[in-house]
This record gives structure tokens, sequence and C-alpha cells, in this order.
């Protein structure tokens, strides 16, 4: 900001700012201990970036499980082909989360099991070897967190990895309604007495207008041009950009800042001419708000549709642990779309998934 290379604007206004993270340093100092990349390959044959997702990325345990009952079914596939085995997600996923474990249990927080990816939850705490437990079973006491078994015995916890968002973390400190947090633990958080899996505040990062600032960060920082590159991306908020929208409005996809999911996303090319109208004077009234990019035609998968095999549009979310050093696991979410005349490919809005195989060399 100093330098300029972000308007400060940017990070005030942001939905994910939290001023109460401002000067709180996390264990070892590391932010994003599992990040989730989503990436197309456009059929221009160059990869791109579609958004970063720091705060809490889902979907490592489907193509676990895919790979799982493709081996039960094809054995010969995996013998025959020189494949990277992704089995060893959860052996980096426990060193990730050992790494910043301060002293104590390492636990998964969830929401509950009505939540969507609770199966994820159980899964990856079952495969790790951490406890699985809802806010309820967990106490802070004298700057401490204890986990609180069945039978009243208390032990110290760690490190959280927390699949929940950030406001619902700790009542006493964010959303005051939380009932599914955990009371002071941002105090013992900030004392450096606890991991938290990701760390509390990455929501500024996953803000879609700060993704458009990522290139000039990596030159900023490294010296260097981004070796991958972002989705082109235009900022309603500046002039020139709100300008090249509404000129071009019919071929790009705006989306709002806030969302996640495939949520608030929306093409103008399948826009009627009121909805158009609608939408230019919510873009004049809230330019911070949205996002426009360009619509990548990006690559086609064969997938099995009621038994017919078909091709949609697909992406892949790559994740990257970060513990001493960051590893890219040697797998993959490839999400695709069930609609022949979508782009939208996240679960959230129907999309299946498949195994992701990354070849030998």
């Amino acid at each position: 900001m100093k330098d300029k290379v972000i308007p400060e604007d940017f990070i005030f206004a942001s939905s994910g700012y939290m001023p109460e993270c401002e000067g709180v340093s996390p264990v070892r100092g590391v932010y994003s201990h599992i990040s989730g990349i989503d990436l197309v390959k456009g059929k221009d044959g160059e990869w791109y970036i579609l958004e970063d997702n720091l705060r809490v990325p889902s979907g490592a345990s489907y193509p676990m499980i895919a790979r799982d009952l493709c081996r039960r079914s094809s054995p010969k596939t995996f013998r025959d082909n020189l494949l990277e085995d992704n089995r060893n997600y959860a052996q980096l996923l426990r060193k990730t989360m050992d790494y910043v474990n301060v002293e104590g249990h390492t636990v998964i927080l969830t929401p509950g099991r009505y939540n969507a990816a609770y199966f994820e939850h159980s899964y990856l705490a079952e495969k790790t070897g951490a406890h699985l437990v809802n806010g309820n079973e967990l106490l802070v006491e004298n700057d401490m967190l204890y986990y609180v078994d069945y039978k009243g015995k208390k032990e110290r916890v760690g490190a959280v990895y927390r699949r929940i968002s950030d406001e619902y973390l700790d009542p006493m400190h964010f959303n005051p309604e939380s009932v599914i947090g955990i009371p002071h633990v941002f105090d013992v958080y900030r004392k450096g007495k606890l991991a938290l899996l990701n760390a509390i505040g990455n929501g500024i990062a996953d803000d879609k207008e700060i993704y458009y600032f990522v290139p000039k960060m990596v030159k900023y920082y490294l010296g260097e041009e981004p070796v991958l590159s972002n989705a082109p991306t235009y900022l309603p908020f500046y002039e020139t950009d709100m300008a090249y929208v509404l000129a071009h409005f019919d071929n790009l996809v705006l989306k709002d800042v806030a969302e996640a999911g495939g949520y608030g996303v929306v093409f103008g090319s399948s826009m009627t001419k009121a909805q158009k109208a609608d939408f230019i004077a919510l873009l004049k009234r809230e330019p911070r708000r949205f996002i426009a990019q360009e619509v990548i035609d990006f690559q086609d998968l064969e997938i099995q549709d009621n038994g017919i095999v078909v091709e949609r549009k697909a992406d892949l979310r790559a994740f990257v642990l970060m513990a001493d050093e960051p590893y890219v696991w040697k797998s993959g979410l490839t999400r695709f779309s069930r609609n022949p005349d979508s782009f939208i490919v996240n679960s959230s809005q129907g999309g299946g998934f498949k195994d992701t195989w990354v070849l030998s060399r």
C-alpha cells in the first residue's frame, strides 16, 4: 500500500478485511496452510488462474475417494500406467498441521453434520487422526484452548483446522450471533498459543478485486513476471475499465466480489435488455462490488451423462500445502459442469467431479 501497488481503498473497503487482525501474526508466520487455486486450460493451450481460495478451500477428499473407487474397479489401469499416487494427501495435511501445532491435540472444527462438506470434515479427520469436533466441545480457559470429551476430561489443543468462516469463529470478537464458534478463541490465537488453519483474515486475499493485483504483487515482491496468467480482468472502480466494461458488456462475465461457490456470477450475453439496464445501473452505483472478466473458452472434458459420453466444461483446483516449504499435491479436484450451456462447474451449482491423474515422468 505504501508503494501504491494496491490502493488502500481496495483493502479497507473489502468485505474480507478484519481490523481485529491488525498486528496479529500466526504461528511460524504461515497464513495460508492449505490453498486451493482454481485453474482452467484455454482452448488456446494456455493455463489461466481463475481465482485463489485461501480461507477454507474444500474438495481434497473427493479425488481421494474417486481414486479409491477407480483402483477397486480397475486395478490393472494403475499397474499399467505410470501415475503419481495421490493417497498421501492425509500425510501432507498432518505434516502441515503438526508444523504449526504449538502443543497439544490437533482438531478439525466442523459446523456439524448438516453442513454440505461434512463428509470431507469427517473423512479428513479419520485419515489424519485428528479429533473431529464441534465448537461446543472446545473451551477456552486461562488463555488456553481445551478439548472436552464426553466424560468432561479436558486436553489441550495446539492446532485447529477450522472448516467454518472467520466471522463465525468467535462470537466475542466477530459475529455475536454465532453458535458454532468458540468464545475467546481469538484471544488464544493472537497470543500465539494456538494455530488456526487457515489464518483468520485471509478473506482479504480471496477478494476477487484483490485478484486483479496479484500479478503486480508477484512482480513487486519477486521482480519476476508471473508464470501463469490471470483471466483478463477489469475493475469498474477505474473509469477506463468501466468504459471498457460498458462497451463490451455482452462479451464479459461479471462477478460479485463478496460471493463464492459460483454465486453472484452473471454473463452479459445471457441477460435480457431490461436485465442489462438494471445491472448496469447497479454497477454504476456500486463499482467496487464487481469485477468483469473476459469469457475464456476453456477446455471440455468427456464425462458420462446417463450412460452417454458427452463433453462439458471443466476446471482444476490445485491444492498447495505449506509446512516448512510449500508442496503442490500431485492430484487435484477436477470439476465439471453438467449443463451443456454452462461455464460454472461448482458443486453448489450442480457440478460433478472426477479422479485427477498426474503422470509420472
